[in-house]
């Protein structure tokens, strides 16, 4: 059949949209902390060298506000890659069909035997539903030289880390550093109260609505943490400050401790070098194995994504071993592909030993339940770290929410 002009100038104007249209490629990230944002930054532009028909643009948000707009992009104007979280809430968009599987780019890189560790965290009705690049440990950051100053040696049980804590409060030093501005910090200490109190079994059973959050098991964990709390062993107003401000504690001497991630550790100072260390979360009850926080973060393509196929070729960049191990470098964390190794690296080192000695992990709180759930629990546990005395009604008020959200 014979084209008119018109037409044959409406399919070609058509085709110049399409391949215009396919080349562009939107990456949102949370990655806003100076090092994964120098990283990915790098790993963008070297993709793009990579592949010069693609344009891959990163648009980077801070962590609070990227964790409310992701919802909103998924379910309208989506991007063509988003960075997010493995376990439930990844599960929470998947289960509303809003990501794309990429069981295909596992298949074509052979990650199901390069990713085995990190594959059951994005892996639903056995299709895979993201890339994870990165993992890392939680624990205790410490000063070792306020430590070495009183003579505080690295403590193994709970019995240890309250005297520890007790002596450098009677030495003028805070004790713990936390900044609860964001809520998601109360997560890693309820976590591992509750791993070392009940550990991972109960943990994971609680995160998926199955326990009441009255249940004594639970008052346990917040018994535990009043310890901590009526001595004021925790900074003074951390309501005020978020995860960033209260480094500023631990960095200056005023505090000595903090329960974190190890993203943490590129934020630290030259003039620590040497002064910082880390150690595992210490035993409460020597009849629970020792349990760990290990969240894995991941890349992942919205089902409403307009260029999958791209998006798939920036998946499948990133899934190289030198590229993992790249990233991960800059960021201090570990690699989840078996073969890019591990920096040697004084944290990393003592996170890859915890970790592969671990009997199980948990990804986080805020990750490992209901995002609803996740955001009720988080409010109750900095409520009770300012006013622990009205633990009963804070724990009534969550699981109020338990009890709509999971209807048990």
């Amino acid at each position: 059949m014979r084209r008119t002009p018109i037409l044959a100038l409406v399919v070609f104007m058509f085709m110049i949209g399409q391949t215009a249209f396919a080349g562009r490629l939107i990456i949102n990230s949370d990655t806003s902390d100076p090092a994964p944002k120098a990283a990915f930054t790098q790993i963008v532009a070297d993709f793009n060298k990579a592949y010069p028909d693609i344009k891959a643009e990163l648009n980077v948000y801070d962590h609070e506000s990227y964790k409310t707009s992701i919802r909103n992009w998924l379910s309208s104007e989506a991007p063509d890659v988003v960075f997010w979280y493995a376990g439930e809430r990844l599960n929470t968009f998947v289960s509303k069909d809003l990501l794309e599987p990429v069981t295909d780019v596992w298949k074509e890189n052979n990650l199901d035997d390069k990713m085995a560790s990190a594959r059951s965290g994005v892996t639903f009705n056995n299709e895979q539903y993201g890339l994870p690049y990165t993992y890392y440990q939680w624990g205790v950051y410490y000063r070792k030289d306020i430590f070495d100053r009183y003579g505080i040696g690295v403590p193994k049980n709970w019995d240890e880390y309250l005297a520890a804590c007790n002596t450098l409060k009677s030495n003028g030093i805070t004790p713990i550093a936390i900044g609860t501005k964001g809520l998601w910090t109360t997560g890693g200490w309820f976590d591992y109260l509750n791993l070392r109190v009940n550990g991972l079994d109960f943990h994971m059973q609680l995160m998926k609505g199955e326990i009441p959050y009255t249940d004594p098991r639970v008052k346990e964990v917040f018994t535990r943490w009043k310890e901590l709390i009526e001595p004021e062993y925790f900074i003074a107003n951390h309501t005020s400050y978020s995860w960033q401000d209260a480094q500023a504690f631990l960095y200056q001497g005023k505090a000595a401790m903090y329960l974190i991630g190890n993203f943490i550790v590129p934020n630290f100072p030259e003039e620590l070098d040497g002064k910082m260390g880390f150690f595992q979360f210490p035993v409460i009850n020597p009849e629970v194995k020792m349990y760990e926080d290990a969240p894995t973060d991941i890349l992942a393509i919205p089902a409403r994504a307009k260029n999958k196929r791209d998006a798939k070729v920036f998946l499948s960049y990133i899934s190289q071993p030198s590229v993992i191990r790249t990233l991960n470098d800059a960021l201090k964390q570990l690699p989840t592909h078996k073969d890019a190794g591990v920096t040697d690296n004084y944290f990393l080192n003592l996170g890859n030993e915890m970790l592969s000695a671990a009997a199980g992990t948990a990804q986080f709180y805020d990750r490992d339940t209901d995002p609803v759930m996740a955001k009720a629990g988080m409010k109750g546990f900095q409520e009770f770290m300012v006013k622990p005395d009205r633990l009963d009604k804070i724990l009534n008020q969550i699981e109020k929410t338990r009890k709509r959200i999971y209807k048990k």
